[in-house]
């Protein structure tokens, strides 16, 4: 008998559920199915955390996860479990382990390359300020743009001082799905210090570019972290245990 693991990270049944949900726009879905797949998320909770436990169980697939899955400077972790290509999807896991004091999130407005669909798996839920640019009001930021630089994609590069103001205050209760397209600009936190975590499905890349707004002062080098393979059977038991529990934070 072959010792060799299986890697399930890209060969399991629940990624080819999601990726079925995509299909209705070939290989490049958009919001409408990121939607539908995010969805399928809410309605399928015991079978994701099915996929979660057959994931952590297979070394092959968590050291794989884990070099393309990073923590947030702001102390959240992303994590990549699933990359499909035809359909073009990811499906990432985004957790905020229980804490002291409540997450300041992606506390700097930004917009995303890409749309999604987001399901909010277990927690109270997520607090997100939207923005726009504004000529007079508002509160003044220095405009950055992300993946300008080939040879550094991840550098942020300088474009100019802009005003923002907001625009609506969006509440996602836990166990709801929110969606976001390339024009919305927004931070996103936790509602409380409790363990929070979100499904993220997120489609191609639609605009080489996006924005990232910092407060006059602030660095803009703000490096993220790696993610250890450790770290996932923490993060992964702790939203498992969640789940068990119905999804409380």
């Amino acid at each position: 008998m072959s010792t060799t693991p299986r890697v399930v990270a890209d060969d399991h049944d629940f990624p080819r559920q999601l990726a079925e949900a995509l299909r209705g726009t070939g290989s490049q879905p958009r919001l409408t199915e990121l939607a539908a797949a995010a969805e399928y998320v809410r309605t399928a909770r015991d079978a994701f955390a099915a996929w979660l436990r057959d994931l952590a169980a297979d070394d092959a697939a968590v050291a794989e996860i884990a070099k393309r899955s990073y923590w947030h400077p702001n102390g959240f972790a992303k994590i990549v479990l699933h990359t499909g290509v035809e359909p073009e999807f990811r499906v990432r896991l985004h957790v905020w382990p229980r804490s002291d004091t409540p997450s300041r999130g992606e506390s700097n407005p930004h917009s995303h390359r890409w749309e999604f669909a987001s399901h909010v798996l277990a927690g109270t839920g997520m607090h997100m300020v939207e923005f726009e640019e504004t000529a007079e009001g508002g509160k003044p930021f220095r405009r950055y743009r992300y993946g300008t630089d080939p040879a550094n994609p991840a550098a942020l590069t300088a474009d100019g001082e802009v005003r923002l103001k907001r625009r609506a205050v969006p509440h996602v209760q836990g166990g709801d799905v929110y969606t976001c397209d390339t024009a919305i600009v927004h931070t996103v936190r936790p509602i409380d210090a409790g363990l929070t975590a979100t499904v993220v499905v997120q489609g191609p890349r639609r605009t080489p570019t996006t924005v990232v707004y910092c407060e006059p002062g602030e660095s803009d080098d703000q490096p993220n972290f790696d993610l250890t393979e450790a770290d996932f059977h923490q993060l992964v038991t702790a939203v498992r245990a969640s789940l068990d529990n119905g999804g409380a934070p």
